[in-house]
């Protein structure tokens, strides 16, 4: 792990990325904690007669999985001054014991002078985004690395 100061972030760096698994049962835990139970999420046929792929992940699961990347990078939710995505495409969730990959990166596209750093996030399943101007703007905490 390379130790830098906010200071020495330059734009284009990659400072996180990581794959997350999206199964069924995360679907089944997710509407329980959000009280989101739409059909969609769990039931094929109701998924299917509604002109989806098949049984799709909540929206804002996916949001929170790159919100995720964020705070695990930072350190602290607290440092996640603004962040916000489009939603592109649905995330179909396979009716398997594995799931469906989603794969988070972020990287840098400003250090502003008042500690502030901009990040744009890439969210993809299958090399397709699911996520567009996926956005955050975070104040690094002065203990923390700036790079993984």
């Amino acid at each position: 792990m390379t130790e830098r100061v906010t200071e020495q972030l330059v734009v284009g760096d990659v400072v996180a990325d990581h794959t997350y698994w999206i199964t069924r049962e995360n679907l089944v835990r997710y509407a329980g904690a959000s009280g989101d139970f739409n059909p969609i999420h769990w039931n094929e046929r109701v998924a299917t007669s509604v002109g989806l792929p098949g049984v799709i992940a909540h929206g804002m699961l996916t949001m929170a999985l790159a919100g995720r990347l964020l705070t695990d990078w930072l350190g602290d939710p607290a440092a996640v001054v603004e962040y916000g995505v489009r939603f592109a495409r649905p995330v179909v969730v396979p009716d398997d014991d594995i799931g469906v990959a989603v794969r988070v990166a972020a990287a840098v596209t400003e250090v502003r002078d008042d500690g502030l750093v901009a990040l744009e996030l890439t969210v993809k399943v299958d090399e397709q985004k699911v996520l567009t101007q996926a956005r955050a703007l975070c104040r690094l905490p002065a203990d923390r690395p700036s790079q993984p």
